[in-house]
């Protein structure tokens, strides 16, 4: 007999976390938990909209919606520096953009809101912005600049279109010193309050994951690369560069992200400090 599942988990579907949910894939076996694979926008509505319980969200969801959110301690998507897969690709250089049109992906708040901080922040110029696809821009003389994420980032690295290509986490360290956390996981309150045990179980498991995934990494790469005509060499350098902690340094990349955003009135004073599940 079928019975509702105990946890319903987000995953992002990208190959950047591979190193955890590759591993994930071929060890867990919990029907209890049911895990859905989607961009990270689509995650962030879902939980939002207690279509989950937990999962991988934008961290520019948990800035936008901390009332409803902790987080766990020790899980992200992060760079400590480039980030390798996301991407403003540009046909002029960054500080010409101004009132130039740029594109944005629909996949991710986290890095629209990171390039908007990049080019109007740390380069001083604003641009014009349109949501919209990314892959299809390539022939659009009118957009001058696109910002990619994920796996579509990296097959506009592969594709040398545009001139210019700018890492969002490289520039972001080279102005701030710290690293910076592209994805949180993010819980339902009620759900970490009536459940405390089913919480600590997953944690557990991502971490095996993650360590696991880790030292399993080149043939992980193996595996994953192919999604995106990568070979396992070029997958293997670049999953190298995404971590997946949430250690001290990584903490302070998130505050000082949540508080740009405040700053801009595009998170909320009650994100701070980091509501963290004990």
């Amino acid at each position: 007999m079928l019975t509702d599942p105990k946890a319903r988990i987000g995953m992002v579907n990208f190959i950047n976390t591979a190193p955890l949910y590759d591993v994930w894939l071929r060890t867990v076996r919990r029907p209890d938990w049911t895990v859905v694979e989607a961009a990270p926008s689509v995650l962030n509505r879902m939980l939002y909209a207690e279509q989950l319980d937990m999962g991988l969200v934008s961290s520019q969801e948990y800035a936008t919606h901390p009332e409803k959110y902790l987080l766990l301690d020790d899980i992200s998507i992060s760079a400590s520096g480039p980030v390798g897969s996301v991407f403003l690709f540009s046909r002029c250089e960054p500080d010409d953009l101004a009132g130039r049109l740029v594109l944005l992906s629909r996949q991710s708040q986290t890095s629209v809101s990171l390039v908007k901080i990049i080019l109007e922040d740390f380069y001083g110029v604003v641009p014009w912005y349109k949501v919209g696809s990314v892959l299809e821009a390539q022939d659009n003389s009118d957009i001058s600049a696109v910002l990619a994420i994920g796996d579509e980032a990296l097959i506009l690295a592969q594709n040398n279109v545009y001139p210019h290509k700018i890492d969002l986490g490289k520039i972001w360290h080279d102005k701030t010193s710290l690293p910076f956390v592209f994805a949180v996981w993010a819980m339902r309150e009620e759900f970490c309050r009536n459940n405390p045990e089913i919480v600590r179980d997953i944690h557990r498991e991502l971490l095996r994951c993650r360590q696991e995934g880790r030292k399993d990494l080149q043939n992980i790469s193996k595996r994953v690369g192919p999604r995106i005509s990568m070979d396992a060499d070029a997958c293997y350098d670049y999953l190298r560069g995404i971590e997946h902690d949430l250690g001290p340094e990584k903490k302070k990349g998130l505050i000082r992200f949540i508080e740009y955003l405040i700053e801009r009135g595009e998170g909320v004073p009650e994100a701070l400090p980091l509501k963290m599940f004990s």
